[in-house]
Order: C-alpha cells, then sequence, then structure tokens
C-alpha cells in the first residue's frame, strides 16, 4: 500500500497486493505453492472472524445512525467479510466503502474526503472510528469527528496504550 500512496507503483486493490506480497515472501523463504493453494491463502482475508463484540455493537448502533464501513480492503473482501461476520443484509451497514472507490489508501486525504462527499455530510458530521492511531489522526486532519475503540491485541505487544492516544484539539 505505501508504494501505491506515494505513486511507486499504480493502483491496486488490496486482494492484488496481497498476492504480489505472498509470491515474495514465498520466493524469499524457498517455497513453491501452487497457484490454487496461493489464491486460497490471499482469500484467507474474506473469511476472518468478527471480534465477539461487533456484530452486537453494530446492530445496536444502527438503531440511531447511518453506518459505513471503511476500508483499504476492496469492497468483495468487506462483503465477504460482513457475510462471514453474521452481519444481516442491508440491516446494519448502511453502505460498505473502501479505499478502492477512491483510488487511494488510508491515510490519503482523498479516502476521508470521499467518504463525507459519498455520504452528502460536512466532515465534522462525519464520525470516524478506528483502534487505528494514524488512522484517526488523519481523518481528524480532515475534519472528521474520531472515536477510539481500544483493541489491546491489535498491533500485538506494541500497541498504544489508551494514555498514549492524541486527544482531539
Amino acid at each position: 500500500m505505501e508504494r501505491v500512496r506515494r505513486g511507486g507503483r499504480a493502483w491496486a486493490n488490496l486482494d492484488t497486493l496481497h498476492r504480489e506480497s505472498l509470491d515474495v515472501l514465498l520466493d524469499e523463504f524457498g517455497q513453491d505453492l501452487d497457484e490454487v493453494t496461493r489464491a486460497e491463502l490471499v482469500l484467507a482475508w474474506h473469511w476472518l472472524d468478527p471480534r465477539p463484540d461487533t456484530v452486537a455493537g453494530l446492530t445496536r448502533l444502527r438503531e440511531s445512525y447511518v453506518l459505513a464501513s471503511l476500508s483499504n480492503g476492496n469492497v468483495a473482501l468487506l462483503v465477504d467479510m460482513a457475510k462471514r461476520a453474521g452481519l444481516p443484509r442491508d440491516a446494519v451497514l448502511s453502505a460498505v466503502l473502501s479505499a478502492e472507490l477512491f483510488g487511494h489508501y488510508k491515510p490519503d486525504a482523498e479516502v476521508y474526503d470521499g467518504v463525507a462527499r459519498l455520504l452528502g455530510l460536512a466532515p465534522e458530521r462525519v464520525l470516524r472510528v478506528a483502534a487505528h492511531v494514524d488512522d484517526l489522526t488523519a481523518a481528524r486532519g480532515r475534519g472528521l469527528q474520531t472515536a477510539y475503540v481500544h483493541r489491546p491485541q491489535e498491533a500485538g505487544p506494541a500497541a498504544p496504550r489508551r494514555s498514549q492516544i492524541p486527544r482531539p484539539t
């Protein structure tokens, strides 16, 4: 993603980037897997289990708010993940938004600006909820409201503690 963001590589969706990374790693470690296995490994991202509180939390929030995903994952990946999570079709997410729609990856400004535009809202009327500080910092820089969800194991032992999260200014 970083090569795409810096202009060192043409736009490609996350599935394509995952496949390219897999091929490089397999070559680096001297592994030779057949095409079917390689494709299955890339698609494994599509079948990740949700965190235990996700479906109930989204369902509850949906009663009062418009909810939209926003991920660097491509739309097909996000739809598959929502199906895997058991999110009721059209009952929880109002929109599946992806960096793919904007041809940029977070934390590029085009992603956050595009979300507000597609939702027909002023940036300050959009709340970006995430477990990634850099994502929230970039969203705040584009005028979005932000909310940090503390996921202690999100980045392994190096994950920031709540006291390390920058406060809105």
